[in-house]
């Protein structure tokens, strides 16, 4: 059944409103919003449009609007959709599901600084941030280390060293653990670290050489040439970081197009210091003009998701409804916001970097899909397939001596890793080390979702483990009678060198022999080095999950007061579990009838 257009128009209003356009499974193709949503939905139908939007109107089997009390209220109702929904043909951000901090704990008299990622900042210590990668706050730790000599360590490393470790005999800590530093110049150094940070390290450069001349009147030239040191590296770190030169909170948008793709970069400027950069290659399903584009990405990346959002937001391009996304910034912050493409000095600088940062993006990615393209085009004429495969998948096991066992799947499409479409399968019910029942249930699990037309099959499946694994593989395509993927395997040569694999197609009996310099091997190789990584990555947490555990937990009677006194007793849980009987009832709190509970719990 058509989709009448005309009927649908006729009972549309005048308001402002959001629009979810549906496909005939009620799932949804697109979210919009209107000032006037009559006129905006009839521009679908009346107007002169694109391929792409073509295509995607052509798809539409109802239109379901929610009218909105005004714009602004329509553009944050469209963004949380947007969100909650992630329609195919609207532009899409990664949702990051934390960010990464710089803190400093309130608790301890010797507070690290930690690297910490959170949702949000609480109330138990200081957050600085929050930065826009890892890499930016792991090299601003690094620095601080460096110049300020704050430690590093773990508070349990901390509360157990009897003498200094190996950072300070570098230079890279004062030693609090061993009392080589006050409490009182201890925090005065992380004070300043933490102003330097905040991009007040001008400030502290001042402080610095107040100290070092009062040293120098006391005759303690030690001390002066300590300061004199901070000094010169904090002034090689002003010199690097040319854009203290002037102040500012800023996060600046700059999107580069080409045929074949785009790239949206985002620096985040604070207190005139640059924090850093992060990149967004979103797909543009529907061929957007750049300033629509970019509105876009700014409206989902400030009110689709929990970013502080500064003072000023600039951008590359003059964005479409600029003023209506600004007043939803300003609400959205409760204070004014400017949004503005029009810049000068200092600013323009971070305009221009910002491009910069987005065009060689760009290139590296655009390059980066020529070579895949290449790769996947190689595969194609190595396996002797018909068409260009769209879909590879590549399975893994990873345990440890068969403890918490996981199997990874991992994705690659002719654009590379498709890591949205990653999974991992924790292997539960088969026999620890049996590496063939692992891969039998996790490609089982994996594949009969093929069967109920709930998953996307892959064109090429690729095992890692050679003639067993790929007989497995083969034994379950057969079950599911899936028949249409081709096989591939993939052992490790006599030296487990990278290039001296041996490939194996459909059967153990058709073995494959590519060159070490071959484009369709290095794909291989590539796919299964990221199916072993994601396999291990997945495992090393199910393992410490497990082993961080206790087991007195699982035990009835045992509450955390119970616990904490067995553990106090024996001094850990090693020494519980050798524990007998009679010693166990020694514990305060613990009869005889508990200490045999707990003797049987634990031994069986």
């Amino acid at each position: 059944m058509t989709f009448d257009a005309k009927q649908f128009l006729s009972t549309v209003g005048a308001s402002p409103g959001v629009y979810r356009m549906l496909d005939a499974q009620g799932n949804t193709l697109y979210v919009g919003k209107a000032k006037r949503l009559n006129a905006r939905l009839a521009s679908y139908f009346r107007g002169r449009l694109n391929a792409k939007t073509q295509a995607m109107v052509g798809r539409i089997a109802d239109i379901n609007i929610t009218v909105t009390r005004s714009e602004i209220e329509a553009l944050l109702l469209e963004q949380t959709l947007i969100k909650s929904l992630r329609p195919p043909y609207n532009i899409l951000l990664r949702d990051d599901k934390s960010y990464p901090f710089v803190f400093v704990t309130d608790r301890h008299a010797f507070p690290a600084l930690e690297y910490k990622r959170a949702r949000q900042r609480k109330s138990d210590g200081r957050y600085l941030g929050p930065y826009p990668s890892s890499g930016a706050v792991r090299e601003s730790l690094a620095l601080m280390q460096k110049i300020f000599r704050i430690r590093s360590c773990e508070d349990s490393v901390f509360a157990h060293r009897s003498r200094p470790c190996l950072q300070y005999q570098i230079g890279r800590c004062s030693a609090p653990c061993v009392d080589y530093i006050s409490e009182a110049d201890y925090r005065r150094d992380l004070e300043h670290a933490v102003m330097c940070l905040e991009g007040k390290s001008e400030h502290v450069t001042q402080a610095l050489t107040d100290a070092m001349e009062q040293a120098s009147q006391a005759l303690d030239f030690e001390e002066a040439a300590r300061l004199r040191d901070q000094i010169q590296q904090l002034r090689t770190l002003q010199q690097r970081q040319f854009v203290d030169t002037e102040g500012g909170d800023a996060d600046i948008f700059a999107l580069a197009q080409r045929p074949g793709g785009l790239s949206v970069a985002i620096l985040s400027v604070r207190d005139g210091r640059l924090l850093g950069a992060r990149h967004h290659t979103p797909p543009n399903d529907l061929d957007l003009a750049p300033a629509t584009l970019l509105a876009n990405v700014v409206g989902q990346y400030y009110l689709a998701q929990p970013h502080d959002i500064p003072a000023e937001v600039i951008t590359s391009h003059a964005l479409t409804d600029d003023q209506l996304l600004q007043n939803a910034l300003s609400q959205q912050a409760g204070k004014h916001i400017r949004l503005t493409h029009q810049v000068r000095g200092h600013r323009a600088q971070w305009q221009d970097l910002a491009v910069t940062n987005a065009e060689q993006h760009l290139t590296s990615t655009l390059a980066s899909r020529q070579q895949m393209s290449t790769r996947f085009a190689a595969l194609q004429k190595a396996l002797g397939l018909e068409h260009t495969p769209k879909r590879l998948e590549c399975f893994d096991i990873s345990h440890s001596h068969g403890e918490a066992t996981v199997a990874s799947c991992v994705v690659f499409d002719p654009d590379g890793p498709r890591k949205s479409d990653y999974r991992r399968f924790n292997i539960t019910g088969v026999a620890a080390g049996d590496d063939y029942a692992a891969m039998q249930q996790a490609l089982t699990r994996r594949l009969k979702r093929i069967t109920t037309d709930a998953g996307t099959a892959p064109d090429v499946l690729v095992v890692d483990g050679g003639k067993g694994q790929l007989n497995m593989a083969r034994n379950v395509l057969e079950t599911l009678g899936i028949g249409s993927i081709t096989l591939l395997g993939v052992a490790k040569g006599t030296t487990r060198k990278a290039g001296l694999e041996t490939l194996f197609l459909d059967t153990p009996e058709h073995p494959l022999a590519l060159d070490a310099t071959s484009p369709a091997l290095h794909l291989v190789q590539h796919i299964r080095d990221e199916s072993h990584r994601f396999a291990i990555a997945g495992h090393r947490a199910a393992r410490d999950k497990t082993r961080r555990t206790s087991t007195l937990q699982e035990i009835p009677g045992i509450g955390a007061k119970r616990r904490r006194e067995l553990l106090r007793f024996f001094g850990g849980l090693q020494g519980v579990k050798k524990a007998g009987r009679s010693e166990l009832a020694r514990v305060p709190g613990i009869s005889e009838a508990l200490a045999e509970i707990i003797y049987q719990s634990l031994h069986g």
